[in-house]
């Protein structure tokens, strides 16, 4: 991003760095003089900056990696849009990067001496100088492409990977390499979530339910309100529905008898979802809402939405049950 026009008050490219580079050394006492104030803690990758602790918190910080320093304003709209949008990405990073925010109007020296004349505007330090900078709002790509310029691409983390690998396993049916690896990310992290609720999956798939509900019992309290968890605790709520109805050969000799036999028709919804067909329990709730919506206080339609939440959003089930019941209802 640190093109030919590129330019922060008029200063372009080298000339820009040259120019601070000196004054920035030589000013400790204007610059943050002993270092003074509250600045980043540890590991803080995104912080507030002030002129008393720009030296320490910037110039020096930037020694050991790069710190964009992002200058901005309370009144500032454009920059009210580029600061979200600069901490995902600098988060996203993975500690490869800092972010100080300089608040211009109640610290207006080291912007002045930058001589930055409108805002947003950003500068990369590194090495003790300023390297490269942007003004104005950018796109999330855009913001994320001048970072990896300047510190290259993020680290793989490599519980995300597994747990990607293991993802798509477990939709291509391969509950056995998909366990191992939920398995390898909770050695890692034995907290993931979506790694714990990866595992249930696999022995649902399994017919395995205790060992199913074992492993959702393995999930933190205070981690129960995510989607992962609500997703495979309303998949084993379903497959245990199922496994108490038996055989369904009894279900379907009801329905073929009396065709208004709705309970049968629910009944083998659940049936055919624990048997993993998908799209046939779906028919049977859609026939149920299509001869009466309130049968069982809209039980059918509330069932659908228990079938999509345990399924997911992406499951292509849920897609095509979605279609069907909004064909319908607005029919």
């Amino acid at each position: 991003m640190s093109n030919g026009n590129y330019s922060i008050g008029g200063q372009v490219g080298g000339g820009f760095g040259a120019s601070m580079g000196g004054d920035y050394g030589s000013q400790g006492g204007g610059f943050g003089g002993d270092g003074g104030g509250d600045g980043p803690t540890g590991g803080d990758l995104i912080f507030d900056v002030t002129t008393q602790t720009f030296m320490a918190d910037v110039m020096e910080a930037s020694r050991q990696q790069p710190v964009l320093v992002d200058f901005w304003a309370p009144w500032c709209g454009p920059c009210k849009q580029l600061t979200p949008i600069i901490e995902a990405v600098v988060k996203a990073a993975g500690g490869t990067v800092k972010l100080a925010k300089m608040n211009i109007d109640d610290h207006p020296e080291i912007a002045g001496q930058m001589g930055i004349q409108s805002i947003p505007a950003v500068v990369a330090f590194k090495d003790g100088q300023p390297v490269d900078g942007f003004m104005g709002a950018q796109q999330e790509s855009q913001v994320k492409e001048f970072i990896e310029k300047l510190a290259g691409p993020a680290p793989v983390n490599q519980a995300d990977a597994f747990l990607e690998q293991a993802e798509q396993l477990l939709v291509e049916k391969d509950f056995g390499q998909a366990a191992q690896l939920f398995g390898a990310v909770m050695q890692m992290e034995p907290d993931n979530v979506k790694a714990i609720c990866g595992l249930a999956q696999c022995y649902l798939d399994a017919d395995e339910l205790e060992r199913a509900t074992q492993a959702l019992d393995m999930v933190p309290e205070d981690k129960r309100s995510e989607e992962a968890y609500t997703a495979a605790k309303a998949a084993l709520d379903l497959a245990e529905q199922a496994a108490s109805l038996g055989d369904l050969a009894g279900l379907q000799e009801r329905i073929a008898k009396d065709p208004q036999d709705l309970q049968a028709r629910f009944d083998l919804a659940l049936g055919l979802n624990g048997k993993g067909d998908k799209n046939g329990a779906v028919d049977q709730l859609i026939e149920i809402v299509r001869n009466d919506r309130e049968w069982n206080e809209d039980g059918a339609r509330k069932q659908l939405l228990q079938f999509f939440e345990a399924w997911g959003f992406k499951d292509p089930a849920s897609a095509y049950g979605r279609r069907k019941l909004s064909a319908v209802l607005f029919a």
